[in-house]
């Protein structure tokens, strides 16, 4: 049977480094797992106990396309509290986790063939998404000096449809504060590119506040999720905020190619956003582990790294051990048992001399993976 040539993607690398590191752990192996960006908490407890209600209440049937109203309306408050908006809750889309938010919106943003401009190193399903759909991923290389996030030089003229920005970003962690996202959307505006906010990563911050696209414009989508902060990251569920005059158009496509994100996800996102305390404690836990990883990378021998603003990843150069990251990974995973991501998932241009560690897991695990790490680097 024929394969068409939109299937023809990628594989999402880090995928495979849980299989590999799944089969190890078959074979009796101990393996910390700092490959995949997946809290190492689960659902928070409020939101299990709003689950076992709804469950014994009746039948969980279809919601409507966008999402449960007072689910898109707790959400709009929520963009109060955090940034000082007043946000209709017209305009938030509830979607089967942010991997649908991204398929809706390039369907509703983009036409066959359309570029779309994508920062490099980047999440790398932005680009596979967007193969899939017969659209044209342009990578935009983002320099060490701009903290691997884009700037408007590194468009100008390449005449995109579409410009996707991600802060914090996946894999650096590194933020785009409000003056770097204006510049952004003053740019692509101006040539006439819509603008995609990937904010999937709010709420999981250090220092500072994430910038919001929607603090500077309503002219965008802006993509979020209950996956990390939240930690419901198997319940596939997120949401959009897309302009007033593009409801109905999302709305549509919603309908046909999803029919609604899961309704005992929806009660379960909805109870969620009442669990402050928990998910305080739990970005506790990841404030911790930065710090540790901070210090712990450099004493071990990964000394070029982009400092995270937020989420939950260091990216580090890795130049001077190797030429090859997807190899390296397998070694690191085979002699130290510790799990990384190789940069080629983010960056196919030069990621084959970096590596993503995440710290999303136990505090316990990141130390005994940065005291594997160090050994396995002067045992090399």
């Amino acid at each position: 049977m024929r394969v068409s040539s939109r299937a023809q993607v990628d594989p999402f690398i880090v995928m495979d480094v849980m299989d590999a590191a799944r089969r190890a752990e078959e074979a009796g192996r101990h393996i910390i797992h700092m490959e995949v960006g997946q809290p190492g908490t689960g659902a928070p407890q409020g939101a299990l106990e709003a689950v076992a209600r709804a469950m014994a209440a009746g039948p969980l049937g279809y919601t409507v396309a966008l999402g449960l109203p007072e689910l898109r309306a707790r959400i709009a408050r929520m963009y109060g509290e955090w940034y000082n908006l007043d946000l209709n809750p017209d305009r938030v889309v509830i979607t089967p986790g942010s991997s649908g938010g991204f398929i809706l919106a390039f369907t509703a943003l983009f036409d066959t063939g359309d570029r779309v401009g994508i920062g490099a190193p980047g999440y790398p399903s932005y680009r596979q998404i967007l193969s899939a759909l017969d659209l044209t991923p342009v990578d935009l290389p983002a320099a060490p000096e701009h903290r691997y996030q884009p700037v408007p030089a590194d468009f100008a003229g390449l005449d995109l449809a579409g410009l996707m920005v991600a802060s914090p970003a996946n894999p650096t962690g590194t933020m785009l504060d409000r003056i770097a996202m204006g510049a952004l959307i003053e740019a692509a505006q101006g040539q006439g590119a819509s603008f995609i906010s990937d904010e999937i990563y709010h709420g999981i911050e250090y220092e500072a506040k994430a910038v919001t696209a929607l603090e500077l414009t309503d002219e965008c989508y802006v993509i979020n999720s209950f996956s990390k902060y939240f930690s419901m990251t198997g319940w596939r569920v997120g949401w959009m905020v897309v302009p007033e005059d593009h409801v109905r158009v999302v709305e549509r496509i919603a309908q046909n190619m999803f029919i609604c994100a899961p309704h005992i996800a929806q009660v379960a996102a909805l109870a969620a956003m009442e669990c402050e305390d928990e998910l305080q404690a739990n970005l506790a836990v990841y404030a911790a582990n930065r710090d540790l990883m901070l210090k712990g990378l450099p004493d071990a021998g990964f000394g070029t790294i982009a400092p995270p603003d937020g989420a939950f990843y260091v990216y580090a150069d890795v130049s001077d051990l190797t030429d090859d990251s997807r190899a390296f990974a397998a070694e690191i995973l085979e002699k130290a048992g510790v799990a990384v991501t190789p940069g080629l998932d983010f960056d196919p241009e030069r990621g084959h001399q970096t590596l993503r560690f995440s710290y999303a897991r136990a505090t316990a695990d990141i130390e005994e993976g940065l005291a594997r790490l160090k050994a396995f680097i002067a045992a090399r």
